[in-house]
C-alpha cells in the first residue's frame, strides 16, 4: 500500500478514536502509533497532518498532538446567489461568450474510488513514475548553489538549451533563446492560446481532439472552428477551406499520437499543414505531449513541426509531466520572431516564473542516466499494457470499432480487426456502436467498477458518433486491465449494448 493511502487509513481510524479524548487531552505518541498499527512513521505523520488541516487535532512542537478544543458558534449562511449574474455578464457586441466549463478535464484528473479501476487517467500509474529518480533530482536541486533564488523570467538557461536541443533536433534548428520555460504543458497552451488569438477570434482545431486545449480555449472567449481527420491526421484540403471560410490565424494540432485517435500526422501532410497556414498567414500550435511516450515497436519518430519551419509559423508546446510525474509541472514554449515576445509578456504577468527549484530538478533529472533507463521500461510497459488491452478488447468486446482517424487494422495483436493500435501515447480510441448513449454507458461502468472516458468531451462540435477513450497508462498492470475491459463488458450487456 502506498504512504498517502495507507496515511488516509489511519486518519480514518484516529479519526473515530478521538471521541475518546477529552479537548485539549493528550494523544497517543507517534512513535506508540507506529507500534500499535504496525504502520511506518511517515504514515502516521501524514495521518496527523491530516487532522490537523481539519481542525481535529493541534500539534505542539516537543509535546505532541493533543484533541483540539470543538469549534464554537454557528456561521452565518452564505448567500452566494449575487455571483450568478456577476460570472454571466458578458460585453454586448460580437465577441463570443467565455464558457468556463473544466468537466472534460477534470474526469481525467479524479482520483477512483477505491476498487475502481481507472482506465480514463492521463498520467502514468505511479509504478511508471520514476519515482527514485526524481527524489535524487530533487534532492541534488535543492542543494545547487542559487537553488532557491529568483529565476530568470525566461527560465533556467540551461534547460532553456536542452529543451532547444529536444525541439529542434540534431540540426539545431532551435536557440535557447527560441524556449521560454512554463509551468507544464496546460499552462504553455493556455498562454499561446492568448496570445496569438484575442477574445472572439476563430481558431482551427482538429476535430476531435484534447478537451483540455478545447476548455481553455473556451474560456478565452475563442470561437472553435472544427477540421475533421482520417487516417493520416488532420485532412489539409479542409484546413485550407476552414482558413479561407473563417479568416482564422491560428490551427492547433497534435502531429505525433494526437489524443484521442493515436494517429500521426502523413508525411506529406506535415508539409501541407505548414504549407496550408503560412499561404493564410497564420500560426500553426504544435501540441508536442506525447514525443517520450512511444513504444518498443514506434519506428523511427519524425522530427517536430517547429524543427522544419525556419519562419516562425509554429509556436511549439512540450511537456515533461506526461513521461515523468503529474507533479513535475515543466514544459516548454519554443518560437521564432516578435511571438516570443508576447508568449513571455503574457506568461510574466500570468505566474512570474516557473519555481527554480523544480527547474533545477527537471535538469538534474533528464541529464541523468535515470532519465534514459526510464524512456525505456516506459517504452516496454507502454507495448505490454498496450497489447493486453487490445486482446482483452477482442475477447470481451469484439464489436467495437474506431471511427476514420484509426481505421488502420493489423498492428500488433489486433491483425483482421478493425481496432486502431497506435504506436504511441497511452490510450485507445473506440467507436461504439450508433445510438448509444455514452453518458449512460459511462455511468454503468463506473457502477461496475471500471472509470472509462466518454468521447463527447473530445469534440468542438457535435460528435459524428458515439466514442470513449481508454487508456492503458493509468491501471496497476496487465491484469488490471484486462480486468477493467471485462468490467466494461459487463456495463455494456446491462444497457443490452451490442459488444460482440
Amino acid at each position: 500500500m502506498h504512504e498517502r493511502s495507507s496515511g488516509a487509513g489511519l486518519a480514518a481510524i484516529l479519526r473515530t478514536e478521538l471521541n475518546r479524548y477529552s479537548p485539549g487531552e493528550k494523544l497517543p505518541s507517534s512513535r506508540a502509533l507506529v507500534e500499535r498499527h504496525r504502520v511506518s512513521p511517515v504514515t502516521v505523520s501524514r495521518a496527523l497532518a491530516e487532522l490537523v488541516a481539519e481542525g481535529l487535532v493541534v500539534t505542539r512542537p516537543g509535546a505532541g498532538a493533543f484533541r483540539a478544543a470543538p469549534r464554537t458558534g454557528t456561521p452565518r449562511p452564505a448567500d452566494t446567489s449575487w455571483q450568478e449574474i456577476a460570472l454571466s455578464a458578458e460585453p454586448a457586441g460580437d465577441q463570443v461568450p467565455r464558457s468556463v466549463d473544466a468537466s472534460g478535464v477534470l474526469a481525467t484528473l479524479a482520483a477512483p474510488a477505491p476498487g475502481v479501476i481507472e482506465l480514463n487517467g492521463g498520467y502514468l500509474h505511479p509504478t511508471l513514475q520514476p519515482e527514485r529518480a526524481l527524489a535524487a533530482a530533487l534532492a541534488r536541486a535543492g542543494r545547487r548553489p542559487g537553488a532557491w533564488g529568483r529565476p530568470p523570467v525566461e527560465g533556467v538557461p540551461e534547460l532553456r538549451a536542452w529543451f532547444a536541443r529536444e525541439i529542434g533536433g540534431p540540426g539545431g534548428t532551435l536557440a535557447a533563446s527560441d524556449v521560454l520555460v512554463t509551468a507544464g504543458g496546460q499552462s504553455a497552451l493556455t498562454a499561446a492560446l492568448r496570445a496569438l488569438a484575442p477574445p472572439g477570434a476563430p481558431v482551427l482545431v482538429e476535430s476531435p481532439t484534447y478537451p483540455g486545449m478545447l476548455a481553455a480555449a473556451r474560456a478565452s472567449g475563442l470561437r472553435l472552428v472544427p477540421v475533421p481527420m482520417d487516417a493520416g491526421g488532420v485532412r489539409t484540403d479542409l484546413l485550407a477551406d476552414a482558413f479561407r471560410a473563417s479568416g482564422a490565424r491560428l490551427f492547433i494540432c497534435q502531429p505525433l499520437f494526437q489524443n484521442p485517435t493515436g494517429t500521426r500526422l502523413a508525411g506529406e501532410r506535415r508539409r501541407e499543414v505548414l504549407r496550408v497556414t503560412r499561404a493564410a498567414g497564420a500560426f500553426v500550435l504544435e501540441d508536442d505531449f506525447a514525443r517520450r511516450l512511444v513504444h518498443d515497436d514506434t519506428p523511427a519518430l519524425p522530427p517536430t513541426l517547429s524543427a522544419d519551419d525556419p519562419d516562425g509559423t509554429v509556436v511549439h508546446v512540450c511537456s515533461l509531466t506526461k513521461a515523468a510525474s503529474p507533479s513535475l509541472r515543466v514544459g516548454a514554449l519554443a518560437a521564432r520572431g516578435p511571438v516570443l515576445d508576447r508568449l513571455r509578456a503574457i506568461q510574466v504577468v500570468d505566474g512570474f516564473f516557473v519555481s527554480k527549484p523544480l527547474q533545477e530538478a527537471a535538469l538534474e533529472l533528464v541529464g541523468s542516466p535515470a532519465w534514459a533507463r526510464h524512456l525505456r521500461l516506459i517504452a516496454r510497459e507502454l507495448t505490454a499494457r498496450r497489447e493486453a488491452m487490445v486482446t482483452a478488447l477482442h475477447q470481451w468486446l469484439p464489436a467495437f470499432t474506431t471511427p476514420g482517424p484509426g481505421a488502420v487494422p493489423g498492428r500488433g495483436r489486433a491483425a483482421g480487426g478493425a481496432l486502431y493500435v497506435p504506436q504511441g501515447g497511452y490510450h485507445l480510441w473506440l467507436r461504439l456502436p450508433d445510438g448509444t448513449d455514452e453518458a449512460a454507458l459511462t455511468g454503468a461502468a463506473l457502477h461496475a467498477g471500471v472509470a472509462v472516458a466518454a468521447g463527447r468531451p473530445y469534440f468542438p462540435a457535435e460528435p459524428p458518433a458515439p466514442h470513449l477513450r481508454l487508456s492503458f497508462a493509468s491501471a496497476a498492470g496487465t491484469a488490471e486491465l484486462v480486468e477493467g475491459v471485462r468490467r466494461l463488458r459487463t456495463a455494456c450487456d446491462e444497457l443490452r449494448i451490442a459488444a460482440g
